[in-house]
């Protein structure tokens, strides 16, 4: 019997959800702040404010995950442990199952201790699966607002060469940045600026949400993280917090030269994204006849790469069928959730 279903993905700074209804189309999709690594109770919070914006139905939860990375927890098994733990506690009563990646789906009463490892950190497994069986080849990349997944799709299958963090981070099928969360400090030492080469500061002075505010870039929905400094989310307060960087005393008369400096360490940015594309491309299992699919919120960078290497470009978004195309949180922004819902209900 066609049933709703609710996907979520818990991650260290975000929870984001996708109600499916039973006619398999996504109706809703949300994301709510998440800082997890200060306590399970901001997870508690997180759900209910989205619960409470859920249409009143009764739903299958389907849960992903990567948030027992944070280090609120001694190790991973603790945090898959307690953040199952959690979620039971919020949706009493209703059904609820986790994601083991190759494993499959597994209820609650059937996850013991040796399940942990396969369902850490493996969301980016169900969004990649979904992609492949819609598309069937391609590269699919998902920049996210802390991280970029970048995963070699091929006769429907996902050609991972990793599936732990560590190994992914080895393979660059992970890539441990993002356009939102990440320090200026971790994606460029070194810029050129005012016709000069020079060092940057190594300080959390920035952050890559800075950068694309001030490209124009940036969908302010998707910043729901404190500013390095605490202070205003505004053009002025973001080339401020990048002029640190350099040790240049920022005035507002100067706000096209933080402009122009903000599009070279994106160029930095991109650069390193591009080059982990072309590890996966150098695989040689794709023409440039395939596509590139890009999910998250830094999918606009996956078409500009596309672009530069020549490859087609598809959003996320089109490989699915949704309710209604003017969510404020868009189906491609939380590909995760919205694939664990898919992925189940199908």
């Amino acid at each position: 019997m066609p049933q709703c279903t609710v996907g979520w993905d818990i991650g260290g700074a975000h929870l984001k959800a996708a109600v499916v209804n039973s006619n398999g189309l996504i109706s809703h999709v949300f994301q709510s702040p998440c800082p997890l690594w200060q306590g399970v109770a901001f997870l508690n919070k997180a759900v209910v404010e989205i619960l409470n914006k859920i249409p009143e139905q009764k739903y299958q939860h389907v849960l992903t995950m990567t948030g027992e990375l944070v280090d609120l927890f001694d190790g991973r098994g603790q945090g898959v442990a307690e953040i199952i733990t959690a979620m039971q506690a919020n949706l009493t009563g209703c059904e609820l199952v986790v994601y083991a990646g190759l494993e499959g789906f597994l209820s609650v009463d059937q996850i013991k201790q040796h399940h942990y490892c396969s369902i850490a950190s493996v969301n980016w497994l169900a969004s990649a699966s979904l992609a492949a069986k819609k598309i069937h080849s391609g590269l699919f990349i998902d920049i996210g607002s802390t991280t970029t997944d970048i995963l070699l799709l091929a006769d429907t299958k996902v050609q991972t060469i990793g599936l732990t963090d560590y190994d992914r981070l080895v393979s660059d099928e992970l890539v441990y940045t993002g356009i939102i969360r990440t320090a200026v400090m971790a994606v460029a030492q070194t810029a050129c600026f005012k016709g000069q080469k020079m060092g940057l500061m190594a300080e959390y002075f920035a952050t890559m949400a800075d950068v694309y505010r001030l490209t124009g870039e940036l969908n302010e929905l998707h910043d729901q993280t404190d500013t390095a400094d605490g202070a205003e989310k505004t053009l002025s307060a973001s080339a401020k917090r990048l002029s640190r960087m350099t040790g240049f005393e920022y005035v507002d008369a100067d706000i096209e030269l933080w402009k122009q400096f903000a599009q070279t360490i994106k160029s930095q940015h991109k650069n390193k994204i591009k080059q982990a594309c072309e590890r996966q491309l150098s695989r040689n299992l794709l023409s440039n006849k395939h596509c590139f699919i890009g999910a998250g919120v830094g999918r606009f960078l996956v078409k500009q790469i596309a672009d530069d290497l020549a490859y087609p470009y598809i959003d996320f978004a089109d490989l699915i069928e949704q309710k209604v195309n003017n969510l404020a949180i868009e189906a491609a922004d939380c590909a995760p959730a919205v694939a664990v819902a898919l992925l189940y209900s199908q």
